[in-house]
């Protein structure tokens, strides 16, 4: 029978045979285990020692053959309808009509758990959420560069949201800044440490601007298709994560049609959107961040003295604005159902060397301060007097240090 199943399984269910057994089968004996009385008159095996593994091994068979079922269930459905039909007898098993002994039970979590690190587990789609907070602050410490603002604001605005037991609404960011200064790196690192699978998740969803919605005049049909994906996201996951890429470039129809997942409601009943994290990217408001990181280095101030408060005020402004795009026209700044509005600031030679040199090492690359420093030359630099900021933050880095492979 042991030929039919999996070889990673049989594995898993022979790790769980009892740690007194030694390799032939026989009781591995401690000190303190010396027979005593009318146990010990049955030879080696007491009797209620054989009675114990007896129920152990009774417990394993039992998991071995409803893991079987679940996995025949998965190749051949037709035969499944009867069980899955059977009513669960603990809403705390993983999978409807699973009635083990609780030592059994002990046991499903454990290979739950091993199921789980190779694949989906759960029909809910939230089985490999990780919400690995410490790891993104320290990720974030570690590879953004030049960003102190925006290390601060996400890490405390995610970390407050999941550790709520009860958000008001969905948690919405939006960032801002010139391209290559970290938006998308960060929400890639978001989504890498609050799921297993990152932006593969099906938790997860990247929608692009000029990709997903490139003509106006099927506005309609994308937003019918944008509200239906929304919708059976949530559904499937407790805690969803939405990035908009380019919102700039939304129509606004497409904003306002999604101003609703993202309001202050009573879901008593309903489906809970409040569990969603929506992020916006955006070029909007660069030209304000590095007026800002300019003044603040011609007055000789470090760029790490710039405040949330005063930096955001700013912004906010000139988001205000009348201007010809969805995302200024749309709702969402007017109902302020925007959480913050996270300012990426324009990166620096010394910046651009670091993002250098971590290119370097994700590939396994030697490299040299020399050779950092060519890469960081290859750069365009502005304003044309100072040649402060790189025009291309750090987009382009990985591309050019194709220059000094072999």
């Amino acid at each position: 029978a042991a030929m039919g199943l999996p070889l990673g399984l049989v594995c898993g269910l022979l790790l769980l045979l009892p740690a007194g057994l030694g390799a032939r089968g026989t009781a591995t004996r401690r000190p303190w285990e010396e027979e005593q009385g009318p146990v010990a008159e049955g030879g080696l095996w007491g009797r209620a020692r054989f009675e114990a593994v007896k129920k152990h091994l009774g417990a394993v068979g039992a998991l071995s053959k409803q893991y079987w079922q679940y996995l025949t269930c998965k190749v051949w459905q037709e035969h499944c309808d009867e069980e899955e039909e059977e009513p669960s007898p603990s809403p705390a098993l993983p999978f409807p009509g699973w009635s083990l002994p609780l030592v059994g039970q002990d046991y499903l979590e454990i290979l739950s758990a091993w199921y789980c690190s190779f694949g989906k587990c759960c029909k809910t789609g939230d089985c490999r959420i990780i919400n690995n907070l410490t790891g993104l602050e320290a990720d974030l410490n570690e590879q953004l560069h030049g960003q102190h603002l925006a290390k601060e604001v996400v890490v405390q605005a995610v970390q407050r949201f999941l550790q709520s037991p009860r958000p008001e609404k969905a948690l919405v960011l939006s960032f801002h800044g010139w391209s290559g200064t970290g938006k998308n790196f960060v929400a890639r690192m978001v989504a890498s440490h609050l799921y297993r699978d990152g932006l593969k998740s099906e938790c997860v969803r990247v929608f692009i601007s000029l990709l997903h919605f490139p003509h106006h005049k099927y506005v309609d049909l994308y937003k019918a298709q944008l509200k239906k994906q929304i919708s059976e996201t949530v559904q499937l996951c407790r805690q969803s994560l939405f990035i908009f890429d380019e919102a700039e470039k939304l129509h606004f129809g497409l904003l306002d049609a999604i101003k609703p997942f993202m309001a202050r409601y009573d879901s008593k009943g309903q489906v809970d959107y409040q569990r969603s994290i929506f992020l916006f990217l955006s070029n909007l408001g660069g030209n304000t961040i590095n007026e800002v990181a300019l003044d603040f280095w011609r007055a000789g101030r470090a760029r790490e003295e710039i405040s949330m408060e005063f930096l955001e005020q700013r912004l906010q402004l000139e988001l205000q604005e009348p201007e010809e795009n969805g995302y200024t026209s749309s709702l969402l700044l007017g109902e302020n159902l925007i959480d913050f509005f996270v300012p990426f600031l324009p990166l620096e030679y010394h910046h651009v060397k670091l993002c250098t040199r971590d290119a370097f090492l994700a590939r396994g690359l030697p490299y040299t301060e020399a050779a950092l420093d060519e890469v960081a030359r290859m750069m365009v630099f502005v304003p044309k007097e100072e040649k402060l900021f790189s025009a291309q933050g750090c987009k382009s880095v990985s591309q050019r240090i194709n220059y000094f492979l072999p």
